[in-house]
């Protein structure tokens, strides 16, 4: 597969397209983002900040990087490539354009185009990913060049409408309406969430009580005009040999705010520590359809 960055950006106050000037974008409007050294524009308003840095922090962007540098999620990124090639294969024309939604550090996308890149399939990608944490966004553009990076929220994503045909959201937050306002007809939202059993073994040390709960109500999206094409089950168990990794997978998760000092005494006693991973691949589809026209 052919492998380029998606770069199509609008401008953030008013939809305008921006356009490279210097080590700027700009739209027409005369509205102009400064381009990192890394490669990333911050395209977040100062108005949708819920606070100065939101999401997460220079530390735990790092851990993140480093536990995923591990290994220990690569069945996911075999599925979702699967999916993406699937996806890729069946697109009527031109590239698949694909936005990761909370991107991170960029360890999906930067693994995407790696496998894509290995694969014979004359099909071609085009990849963008957004992240409200600058730290994340910045470490994703260190990692990969072959996406374009972007500060960004899900609330208003920097996007044409019609101009992304595939939204990935990995354990994210899905703003289907925002969705909705950039993908094609043809577009697909591929969710990927934590089924009753994930991570239970470390959620048993943290809780005195473990709330096995199923992946959240679609209901928003059907409100949105998705549909639900099919849901894909994953599970498999990964075993952390030593104590960094095991406090590197408790700082990428929710549960690293909500943990007592007891338990995380224990956890930090801890050299071994087999989890199970369980997500849901929830593949949704846009009602409207080029069929429909």
């Amino acid at each position: 597969m052919k492998v380029s960055a998606f770069r199509d950006f609008v401008c953030p106050v008013d939809g305008r397209p921006l356009l490279k000037e210097n080590n700027s974008l700009r739209c027409d409007e005369g509205h102009g983002y400064d381009l990192a050294r890394e490669g990333y524009c911050n395209l977040l308003l100062v108005q949708q900040k819920a606070s100065r840095n939101p999401g997460d922090n220079k530390d735990m962007a790092a851990a993140r990087r480093r536990f995923l540098e591990g290994g220990y999620f690569a069945p996911i990124v075999e599925r979702l490539f699967k999916i993406v090639a699937e996806m890729a294969k069946s697109k009527r024309q031109g590239p698949l354009r694909i936005v990761d939604t909370g991107c991170g550090e960029g360890y999906y996308l930067h693994q995407i185009s790696k496998l894509a890149e290995a694969s014979h399939d004359p099909t071609s990608l085009e990849l963008a990913g957004c992240d409200i944490s600058k730290w994340a966004v910045k470490l994703a553009a260190k990692r990969s060049k072959d996406v374009a990076w972007a500060v960004a929220g899900n609330r208003q994503l920097p996007f044409a409408p019609a101009s992304v045909d595939l939204i990935l959201s990995m354990f994210g937050f899905p703003d289907w309406k925002s969705f909705q306002a950039v993908e094609s007809d043809e577009g697909r939202v591929v969710l990927v969430e934590p089924g009753p059993g994930h991570l239970i073994e470390l959620r048993k040390i943290i809780y005195p009580e473990v709330n096995v709960s199923q992946p959240p109500s679609l209901s928003a999206a059907t409100q949105a005009g998705y549909i639900l094409e099919r849901e894909e089950p994953l599970r498999f168990s990964v075993n952390l040999q030593n104590n960094s990794s095991i406090q590197d997978l408790l700082a990428m998760t929710p549960h690293a705010f909500r943990i007592a000092k007891k338990a995380r005494e224990d956890i930090g006693a801890l050299n071994n520590l087999s989890v199970s991973v369980d997500v849901v691949f929830r593949i949704l589809a846009r009602k409207i359809t080029h069929d429909d026209v």
